[in-house]
């Protein structure tokens, strides 16, 4: 059996799957003002459409508007359409910042007044 296929199917291919990427990510990943679409998210890295700008430092990944890392990337590969960036560094973003004081063990049930 020949695993061939001609050039215009596997760019068809290609666009197909490109499509279903874009069309079902929810990963936005922004450098100040602007904002590009991931298409792909692994443990050490993620992928942006080839065409987007060359990213590099630090940026922002966000879910559904909710932003989940700060990271610091650096540009790895370019293949198939995709532009692959992994993590130098991931931080995760709290909804409360930490505090720099001891907060009391208990809490106060009122104010009394004088």
């Amino acid at each position: 059996m020949s695993t061939y296929l001609p050039k215009e199917v596997q760019t068809d291919l290609l666009a197909a799957r490109m499509s279903e990427a874009r069309r079902t990510s929810h990963f936005r990943v922004t450098v100040g003002d602007e904002g590009y679409r991931v298409l792909r998210i692994w443990e050490g890295g993620f992928a942006v459409e080839a065409d987007a700008p060359r990213l590099r430092g630090c940026v922002d990944l966000h879910h559904r508007g909710t932003h989940l890392f700060q990271c610091l990337i650096v540009a790895a590969a370019e293949e198939d359409g995709e532009l692959h960036y992994e993590f130098k560094r991931s931080t995760a973003v709290h909804a409360t910042p930490p505090v720099d004081f001891v907060l009391p063990s208990f809490p106060r049930a009122g104010l009394l007044t004088a």
